[in-house]
């Protein structure tokens, strides 16, 4: 497999450069990274309910996901890619940092797990590769360049009646205060320049991009306590939010 940087239209150098300085860093609960890993189990409670409802499966299930093609986008340091795993699925994950993949394929292979870790970005997957049973679309969208043509390349992704799962950050002065302002800033739960308000996604500009071929099947906001770090549930999507995406049969 290729090392060379790689090159596309959605991938900004800033954020590669970004995430390579924190590489070493995914697996740390205490470090840098440390609030990706409590967003990691409240989301993957939620992409299990709803990908099990969707495809008529046992959430309850020891392995719900068990032969389920699954793509994890922007996967880093692997924390979603083996949630996704130990559910049953067969994982593909990539990214665009290579550090990123070293750490985690050397996570994967401690934990005894197999998952396809893969540089690359999501035009090039999108060229020679389809068919997903689920896209997961998680924190990424927020750090790309040329949103509307990654979107369209992430849909090609999916097969036919497949899923896609989106979540990201608002563009609402809302966000700015508490995502960047608040979390970065104040309280420093993120490195400071994790996230730039002129790339915060709005619902609106997600559905857009995905096109007429997809229909929205359920959606929510994030909530985050400040004095006890948990997340939860929340009808207003002002400033974090997740949904749930299904591509409609040809």
């Amino acid at each position: 497999m290729s090392t060379a940087p790689l090159s596309a239209p959605s991938i900004d150098p800033e954020e590669v450069a970004y995430f390579e300085r924190l590489a070493h860093r995914w697996w740390d609960t205490e470090g840098p990274f440390w609030p990706l890993h409590r967003l990691n189990a409240f989301r993957v409670d939620y992409i299990r309910r709803h990908l099990c409802a969707a495809l008529d499966r046992d959430p309850n299930a020891e392995r719900p996901f068990a032969d389920l093609r699954i793509l994890d986008i922007g996967c880093g340091g692997g924390i979603l890619s083996e949630s996704m795993a130990r559910l049953g699925a067969q994982v593909t994950g990539i990214d665009i940092t290579e550090k990123n993949l070293q750490v985690a394929r050397m996570h994967a292979q401690w934990s005894e797990l197999e998952i396809d870790y893969r540089l690359a970005s999501v035009e090039q997957l999108a060229e020679d590769e389809a068919g997903f049973d689920v896209v997961l679309n998680m924190e990424v969208v927020e750090h790309v360049e040329h949103l509307p043509d990654f979107l369209a390349d992430c849909a090609r992704l999916v097969q036919p009646g497949g899923l896609m799962v989106v979540s990201s950050i608002n563009r609402t002065p809302a966000a700015w205060v508490m995502a960047i302002l608040g979390a970065e800033y104040i309280l420093r739960w993120l490195p400071r320049g994790t996230h730039h308000y002129r790339k915060l996604v709005r619902p609106a500009e997600v559905a857009h991009g995905l096109g007429a071929g997809y229909r929205l099947i359920h959606e929510t906001g994030v909530r985050v306590n400040p004095f006890n770090r948990a997340f939860g549930y929340t009808r207003w999507k002002g400033v974090n939010y997740m949904m749930v995406w299904q591509r409609r049969a040809d």
